[in-house]
């Protein structure tokens, strides 16, 4: 499931928020000001932004503002008072994918979130391919040579990023960052363990490897066709 970060400065709105969106099986990122919502937007990997305008600190459009320079291009989804129409506007203008209007229904909020993430999801490639290897997004479904994969969901999520940057290296921090949705490093031993199992299923004999390692940085899937 996605994960999202509220960033609102009202105490029992923010823990009101994240209770509704974990029970739908959300993971939830918070943060009360706007300074604490922009490091939390850049370090934790997120998936979409619910972002306040009226924050303690920096105000949510200079937060806004300062993501989309930095090219932050997840979804954000930001909240504003009844008679705002000139925040609404700027946020939008400022790079806001949708904007919720105070007081709101949860449900509507929930929809909204949905809707932003299909969107996202639609924009992206949904069939990735390296050499004789096939991944279908939308049926969740992985062959090589026209066999299935059995993978597990982490070993899907983990190829799926792999082949979103074929021919790139990428650290394990980043796979920490983006697949596993930790802030640091920290993760090194089973980053590599998933990967050794990872290539248990997916390399075939007498064909180059697709995933290779790269000594002292991480790994890159290199198209072998």
């Amino acid at each position: 499931m996605a994960r999202v970060l509220i960033v609102e400065d009202q105490k029992k709105h923010l823990e009101s928020l994240q209770r509704g969106l974990e029970a739908e099986g959300y993971e939830v990122v918070t943060a009360a000001t706007g300074d604490e919502g922009y490091r939390a937007a850049v370090t934790q990997a997120v998936d979409a932004v619910v972002l306040d305008l009226m924050l303690p600190g920096r105000h949510g459009l200079d937060v806004l503002r300062d993501l989309r320079d930095g090219g932050f291009t997840k979804p954000v989804l930001i909240l504003t008072a009844l008679d705002a129409v000139e925040e609404r506007v700027q946020g939008l203008d400022s790079g806001a994918n949708d904007y919720l209007v105070k007081p709101f229904a949860f449900a509507e909020l929930l929809a909204r979130l949905r809707a932003l993430l299909r969107r996202e999801l639609k924009e992206r490639e949904l069939l990735l391919r390296a050499d004789n290897l096939e991944m279908d997004l939308v049926a969740r479904r992985v062959s090589r040579g026209g066999l299935a994969l059995d993978l597990t969901r982490r070993e899907f999520e983990l190829l799926e990023y792999l082949l979103g940057h074929k021919n790139e290296v990428v650290t394990r921090d980043m796979i920490a960052q983006e697949v596993w949705k930790e802030p640091t490093g920290s993760m090194t031993r089973i980053i590599d363990v998933y990967i050794n199992s990872l290539r248990k299923k997916v390399e075939q004999p007498g064909r180059a490897p697709l995933i290779q390692t790269v000594r002292g940085v991480g790994y890159a899937l290199r198209d072998g066709s």
